[in-house]
């Protein structure tokens, strides 16, 4: 027995690692209908990196799954329906995209949930890890049952 002013050495807590494998995954169904773009993706983010759990580690993958029901029914606050844009780029000059976010609800409503939940997570190699257990789907149907997902009131 080591006493150090005190304290015995054997007996101090040390922090537990859990393995990648040993997480609980669930999976989680959001309906999107009338909910604020953004606070909804921050909602999604937190669930994907496993923030919500007690076991959470910031360099592990101990998140959940999300399936996002109806996008196209999402909605943005003020005047950012008008004002937003996405942009993207081929790599070419002069060859710069730009979308409102009334054409991409219109044409990929999907992508409009995926890049904001894409930007609230790491921009690493666990950060595209993570965005690989999102699920988002513009209507109402998805083919994820056989996963038995519960609701997520968000």
């Amino acid at each position: 027995m080591c006493l150090i002013g005190g304290l015995d050495l054997k007996q101090e807590k040390l922090t537990k690692f859990i393995r990648t494998e040993d997480a609980d995954r669930k999976w989680y169904v959001v309906d999107a209908t009338d909910k604020v773009l953004g606070r909804l993706a921050s909602e999604i983010a937190n669930v994907i990196r496993g923030k919500h759990k007690a076991i959470f580690t910031p360099n592990m993958d101990t998140g959940d799954f999300v399936i996002v029901i109806n996008a196209e029914k999402v909605k943005m606050t003020g005047k950012r329906e008008l004002q937003k844009t996405y942009f993207s780029h081929s790599g070419y000059l002069g060859a710069g995209k730009t979308i409102s976010f009334a054409e991409m609800i219109a044409k990929k409503p999907h992508v409009v949930i995926e890049k904001a939940v894409r930007g609230m997570l790491p921009k690493n190699k666990l950060g595209r890890q993570l965005f690989t257990k999102l699920k988002v789907y513009a209507g109402n149907e998805h083919p994820h049952a056989a996963q038995k997902p519960e609701t997520l009131s968000i």
